[in-house]
């Protein structure tokens, strides 16, 4: 096994009100749904994770939300295709408010870009619990992060670019995002 470093990093992203309407596609949320995504969002803050990993190949944010976090949001979607939505969109705004906090440059750019799996960085994700999945190109966990640290490029550098629509000049058809997971569960 190769060898990597760890940092833990403090994270406690700031609820951005519009990139959530924006994911939602809506213009308003009503004040009873509002209060249920804010309680949602702090309940969660402790299940939000941030890791700094160093392998002698490179520097790696890796950032997720606790599995028992999913497993809410996909409950809640089998009682409520609306509401389970509704918490999908705000854990994903919250990986995205945290990678902001983290990384500024990644919200001017509009995109955080997938490093390469190299070994030793899948090494390094399965000693901390996140294994990578090929199918995906995402972490285990659905609603996770994982991009070059410090900043230094968005599409240039991004793993996914041959299959991004965004980075394709397709951003016509290109609505969100979907941070993670497996998309036939999202679908």
């Amino acid at each position: 096994m190769n060898s990597y470093t760890k940092e833990t990093l403090q994270v406690r992203p700031i609820f951005d009100f519009e990139l959530l309407l924006s994911l939602l596609s809506e213009k308003r949320l009503g004040g009873k749904v509002l209060e249920e995504l804010a309680d949602a969002w702090e309940r969660w803050l402790p299940k939000l994770h941030a890791i700094k990993l160093e392998t002698g190949k490179g520097r790696y944010l890796a950032l997720w939300l606790d599995q028992d976090v999913e497993k809410e949001v996909d409950e809640e979607w089998a009682k409520s295709a609306e509401y389970g939505f509704r918490l999908s969109a705000l854990a994903q705004t919250m990986c995205q408010c945290a990678v902001y906090q983290l990384m500024p440059e990644v919200e001017d750019a509009g995109c955080a870009p997938a490093p390469q799996p190299t070994a030793a960085l899948r090494e390094a994700l399965a000693a901390e619990g996140l294994d990578y999945q090929d199918v995906t190109h995402s972490m285990l966990p659905k609603f996770s992060v994982l991009t070059p640290f410090p900043f230094h490029g968005a599409c240039d550098i991004c793993y996914l670019r041959k299959e991004c629509p965004k980075a394709n000049g397709q951003s016509s058809e290109f609505r969100s995002f979907e941070i993670g997971g497996d998309p036939q569960q999202q679908a």
